[in-house]
């Protein structure tokens, strides 16, 4: 039989389909049969028993090689996942247990979210992890007394849940422990006694000897340490307190305990003054709090926090060569560094911190920072601290900056900015309201707001203004900022407040949409009156177009640029109980709230701006302070703008406390 040369090609056609399927068929079996990553599975168990409102976790892809590259999780040089950082994201549902599978883990911030059921107890099974804050959550049951098998631990949240039961004994002898806070639960039953501890280092046993805290208030059925002791009433913040090894024979009186603390009491401050007076002679490379061993390779404390040689950054950033300058502000230059194994990061070296900043003041601070978590904001991954230099060590933003990108080409379209402001918002109003203590940023502007890879808003160099303040004396606090973003209450009393950051949050916004700084727009504007009073009469008048840069052509939402401007001037109203909380800024930008903010602005009175001149006045603000001269330059409400560049203030005010 002949075949014609249609029908074998069909026939070659068919086989070769055939042949294709079934190579598909033989390659998703091999792909099946290979061992999957056993953190990406954990990881992918704990996403699976999470609600995920906001998405957060939807990077997160069970067929990664590993999950480096996922939002919210850190991983060690060798793709280790060492960190799992998921706070403030309203996440709900509950913990999976599968926690348990990922034993490299060092750091776990899933705070102030909406999570239920119970602490899984495989968080014992985890033998390297030193911070746990599961605190402002719904977790209920008993406190897992697997917990005490965690002989890394130095940092433990709980509170604010519905944790019921006693105190567990065992978690008392957690040897590394050096914070504690069970606060806000319905524990019950007596508060065990912490044993005493050992430390191989003079210094170090001083830094530990006043940290053992716990807080238990909140809790009205926690006792003492003795079954005798009453309770009914809440207890306060108070110390741990060292047990002694002692049998019945030894208790015969209350006189001969008293007598004994006592003479602890003393023991303990002649300690402290040697301790001291030895750590002055002998400091090395800089005194570590809350860790209990030094390691050549730098060491790691409270939230992950590595202490780097100055050597290590001295050699990252080629002896800090000024080409490897990122950006220079009131704080310090800010140089890239590249260490050996190809890791970029960005080293800022602070200035004006030597001399009568405590060491160990400076050091509380950069923990605070350290456990300030979220995805809006510049995570601090180390420092170096010696008698001379201050360094802080972040991550290396390949995007640069708000203000560097402002400038640069292509522009910025209008939806990035859009997620630029409403992503520095969202960092903002954690660290005022969800930060536990909360911080205020003090200098809030386009350099301090940084990209990431997406080109999502990442707000830098919160903290430092408090950092720096340390090293003033009691008396004097630094004003610290940039010129056109400083707000006037700030200038001219030196007292700032969460709504000194809605001030420069809302002059950001105005960058945002005019695409320059502050003072170029002051000086382009070339008005006799207050620049903010111009942007409101051209919002009245619907002529937006003239404030909207140009390099965004007609590519932008008019009504959306306009809503814009309407959260700035809420933000830069004359008076502090004027402006809104940074809470009703980030409902504003996403659409809810604004027009009832705005009209009910309109009940302060057309000149609340600034109530010391009219429209069309041309007088400066009247306050008389020796800031005026300043005042008068970066102040929005005036009308001269005539410097050349952005400069940071380091003005002082007298009797000033300088807030957090």
């Amino acid at each position: 039989m002949l075949f014609s040369p249609s029908s074998s090609t069909s026939t070659s056609t068919t086989l070769m389909a055939l042949l294709f399927l079934f190579l598909l068929f033989f390659l998703s079996l091999s792909s099946a049969s290979q061992p999957r990553n056993p953190e990406v599975e954990a990881l992918m168990n704990i996403k699976a028993a999470l609600n995920d409102p906001h998405g957060v976790l939807n990077n997160w892809d069970e067929y990664s090689v590993d999950a480096c590259s996922w939002a919210m999780i850190t991983c060690s040089s060798d793709d280790l996942v060492i960190g799992l950082g998921a706070p403030s994201q309203s996440l709900s549902g509950t913990f999976s247990p599968a926690i348990g599978n990922l034993t490299n883990l060092r750091q776990v911030l899933l705070q102030n979210n909406n999570i239920s059921g119970n602490i899984p107890p495989e968080l014992g099974a985890l033998p390297k992890l030193q911070t746990l804050d599961l605190s402002n959550n719904r977790f209920s049951g008993v406190i897992p007394a697997s917990l005490s098998q965690l002989n890394s631990l130095q940092y433990l949240r709980l509170n604010n849940n519905n944790l019921s039961g006693s105190f567990p004994e065992s978690l008392a002898k957690t040897p590394q422990l050096a914070f504690l806070d069970l606060s806000y639960n319905n524990l019950s039953g007596p508060l065990p006694k912490f044993p005493a501890r050992s430390f191989k280092y003079a210094s170090l046993f001083i830094a530990h000897l006043f940290v053992l805290w716990t807080r238990i208030v909140g809790n009205p059925l926690v006792c003492g340490s003795s079954t005798t002791e009453g309770c009914s009433g809440s207890a306060t913040l108070i110390p741990i307190s060292f047990s002694q090894v002692s049998s019945e024979g030894k208790h015969k009186s209350k006189k001969l305990a008293i007598a004994l603390g006592t003479s602890l009491s003393c023991a303990s401050v002649i300690l402290l003054l040697v301790g001291l007076f030895w750590y002055r002679k002998k400091r090395q490379l800089g005194a570590i709090l809350y860790i209990s061993d030094y390691k050549e390779e730098g060491v790691l404390s409270l939230g992950n926090l590595k202490n780097f040689t100055f050597r290590e950054l001295q050699h990252a950033t080629d002896n800090f060569s000024s080409k490897n300058i990122l950006g220079a502000g009131g704080f310090g230059n800010v140089y890239r560094g590249k260490f050996g194994d190809g890791t970029m990061v960005a080293v800022k070296r602070l200035k004006d911190v030597n001399g009568s900043a405590g060491e160990l003041q400076f050091q509380t601070e950069l923990e605070m920072i350290s456990l300030a978590v979220h995805r809006n904001l510049l995570r601090l991954i180390g420092y170096c601290a010696t008698p001379n230099e201050k360094l802080l060590v972040y991550p290396y933003m390949s995007n640069g900056s708000v203000a560097s990108r402002l400038r640069g080409k292509p522009a910025l379209d209008w939806n990035t900015r859009k997620r630029i402001a409403i992503g520095a918002a969202r960092g903002l109003l954690y660290l005022h309201e969800q930060c536990d203590p909360k911080i205020i940023h003090r200098d809030v502007k386009a350099a301090n707001v940084l990209l990431d890879d997406y080109y999502e808003a990442v707000v830098g160099d919160f903290g430092l203004a408090k950092l720096l303040d340390h090293a003033d004396s009691h008396v004097t606090t630094a004003v610290r900022g940039t010129v056109g973003h400083i707000a006037p209450e700030y200038l001219s009393t030196g007292q700032s407040s969460e709504k000194t950051d809605v001030f420069g949050f809302g002059i950001l916004l105005l960058e945002l949409i005019t695409g320059m700084t502050a003072l170029e727009f002051g000086k382009t504007v070339n008005q006799k009156g207050a620049m903010l009073e111009w942007v409101r009469k051209i919002l009245h008048e619907k002529k937006v177009a003239v404030l909207v840069d140009k390099e965004l052509g007609n590519n932008y939402d008019r009504i959306e640029v306009g809503e814009m401007l309407q959260v700035a001037l809420l933000c830069t109203q004359y008076l502090t109980a004027h402006r809104p909380k940074m809470s009703e800024v980030v409902r504003m930008l996403e659409g809810d709230g604004l027009a009832e903010k705005w009209a009910s602005s309109h009940n302060y009175g057309n000149h609340d701006m600034n109530p010391s001149h009219s429209n069309n006045s041309s007088s400066l603000p009247t306050s008389a302070s020796k800031h005026d001269d300043v005042h008068d330059r970066s102040s929005m409400f005036g009308m001269t703008m005539d410097d050349d560049d952005e400069q940071s203030l380091e003005s002082y005010a007298m009797e000033l406390s300088g807030p957090r």
